[in-house]
């Protein structure tokens, strides 16, 4: 596969790498170590503008998930899928004009924080090693697998050079510049990443098209394969399990999204960082406008993979790299990296820089969120409390780097998973529904109690296997649900709701919890901006669902 990337490509490439690395170790070197405290390292010195954050916020949530799991996912479903960044734009609104206003005016460093300040420093611990746990094992052995996987299919690098090369770029500039370095680089990541999603995706309608450009592709693509331009699926449809129809848009969908918008460390981190609450708000609004788009380069591009791969006469014409590592519905996650085979000399070096810019710059992300919670919630709570801003920042970067090191050996043992946007998407959702429920209560219901968030979010994780029994073991029961796990999630957020209610008016006698947050004073007033771009964002996702309802 290594002759499939010409000379140019590697220019192109190799100039997108020191461009990065340049920048990043830069904007590192803005202050001496021995100037640099936690705020700086940690939260950018809250210095970072509307554009920075709203481009740092999907630099951070685009990896290779999505280029290569939601491509194999758009392969073997269809536009469906897209229900999971058309929502977010939906999901990005309400974060900003409800959960970012108590945020910052209590002045956070990191999600288990607000925990703290509103439950207990019990509870905060028990979050704050769970999500490390889920960083590490999960979300960085993940994202250094798949985009290992696509360098692999690509170049034919080993999976394991790939992982180690990957892990080596992304600390190169994070570990030290903290996430100033991440969100600046992050912008330029963007550019990258979003032209080389329009390239990939022009050239695989225009392959369809035979030349005749991506309007004439996409009416194809549409004719050839109607089953996969429906969002809402009906039960018929081989990925009703994942996408279970209309329940996507009121049940379990608004789980997995508020939870990993609203409470999600490695994401929430860059509006903390803002210079002030408008200027985060603006961020991400531009976001939300970002994630419409994001599906046109990531989904469409697997749809046109499943329409080649199936037409004998259109992979004739692609010559012999049309069957080498060709997609089928047993490797769909295979259609994004087979894609990029076909692109023209150089404009090959532009999607592949795409491609490692969404990965690394979601390492980065995620090596400084980890970071930030072990050092600010375990370090500084229960090793050295008194620890100086030098301290801690060096502790930050021990740790990144430590779990780095732990991500590049769970890595490899993901092979073999296919869909794997769908896969942690589901497994991320045992977790999920129970932290959402502590944290929207907590937020919104004054008489939550720290008794109450403790069992129930300790409850939840029954709850969630308990559905999960009929898949894992095979097992037919009347007293077992087999659900969608979509609808699982949302069960299990409502039942954790529910214990949590119980047992906190149980405690509190029906009374106020000491630590309830006041919601008045217009704490959730919004500027014109904000509202007439909200306004936009919901007339455009109404005109995409109206447009892709049902199968043609």
């Amino acid at each position: 596969m290594s002759s499939s990337f010409d000379f140019w490509d590697y220019v192109v490439f190799i100039g997108y790498a020191i461009l990065i690395l340049g920048v990043g170790l830069f904007v590192s070197r803005g202050k001496k170590d021995k100037e640099r405290n936690a705020e700086d390292y940690f939260l950018a010195s809250k210095s970072l503008p509307w554009w920075a954050i709203g481009a740092s916020l999907i630099a951070a949530n685009i990896s290779a998930e999505q280029f290569i799991g939601m491509s194999g996912s758009g392969f073997a479903t269809g536009l469906a899928i897209a229900s999971y960044e058309w929502m977010a734009a939906l999901t990005l609104i309400i974060v900003g004009k409800y959960f970012l206003p108590i945020f910052i005016q209590k002045g956070l460093y990191t999600i288990p924080e607000f925990i703290e300040k509103r439950y207990s420093t019990n509870l905060k611990t028990i979050l704050a090693v769970f999500w490390i746990g889920l960083y590490v094992f999960v979300n960085l052995a993940s994202v250094l697998y798949l985009g290992a996987l696509a360098i692999q299919t690509i170049m034919g690098v080993p999976l394991m050079y790939g992982v180690i090369g990957l892990a080596l770029f992304a600390a190169a500039y994070s570990l030290y510049g903290g996430l100033s370095a991440v969100a600046w680089t992050d912008v330029i990541q963007v550019v990258f990443l979003v032209l080389g999603g329009i390239i990939t995706t022009y050239l695989a309608l225009n392959t369809v098209a035979d030349g005749e450009g991506i309007v004439k592709g996409f009416e194809i693509i549409t004719e050839r394969a109607p089953d996969h331009f429906a969002m809402i699926l009906d039960e018929t449809h081989k990925g009703y399990s994942d996408l279970p129809g209309i329940w996507v848009l009121v049940g379990g969908m608004w789980v997995a999204n508020l939870y990993y918008w609203g409470f999600n460390q490695y994401i929430i981190q860059r509006t903390l960082a803002a210079k002030s609450l408008q200027e985060s708000q603006r961020g991400i609004l531009m976001a939300a406008f970002l994630k419409l788009l994001i599906p046109f380069v990531v989904v469409i591009p697997g749809i046109a993979a499943y329409v080649i791969a199936n037409d004998p006469e259109m992979l004739a014409k692609l010559g012999h790299l049309g069957t080498s590592n060709l997609p089928d519905m047993q490797h769909a996650d295979k259609a994004y990296p087979w894609l990029l085979q076909f692109l023209p000399v150089g404009l090959k070096g532009v999607a592949f820089a795409a491609l490692a810019a969404a990965v690394v710059s979601s390492l980065a992300s995620m090596l400084n969120s980890t970071s930030t919670i072990f050092t600010m919630d375990i370090y500084k709570q229960y090793i050295n409390p008194n620890a100086n801003d030098r301290t801690t920042v060096n502790v930050g970067r021990i740790s990144a780097a430590a779990a780095l090191v732990i991500g590049c050996f769970m890595a490899p043992l993901l092979g073999g998973i296919d869909q794997a946007f769908q896969f942690i998407q589901e497994y991320t959702g045992i977790v999920s529904p129970g932290i959402l429920a502590v944290f929207l209560l907590g937020l919104f219901w004054k008489k939550a109690t720290n008794k109450g968030a403790i069992v129930g979010v300790l409850a939840s994780i029954p709850i969630a296997f308990y559905f999960k029994i009929p898949n894992m073991a095979n097992i037919s029961n009347p007293l077992l649900l087999d659900l969608p796990f979509m609808n699982q999630m949302g069960l299990t957020a409502v039942l954790t709701m529910l214990i949590i209610v119980i047992v906190s008016l149980s405690e509190g006698k029906g009374e106020d919890s000491p630590k309830g947050i006041s919601l008045g004073g217009g704490l959730f007033k919004t500027g014109s901006v904000f509202n007439i771009g909200a306004f936009a964002v919901m007339i455009i996702l109404a005109f995409l669902y109206a447009m892709f309802w049902s199968a043609k």
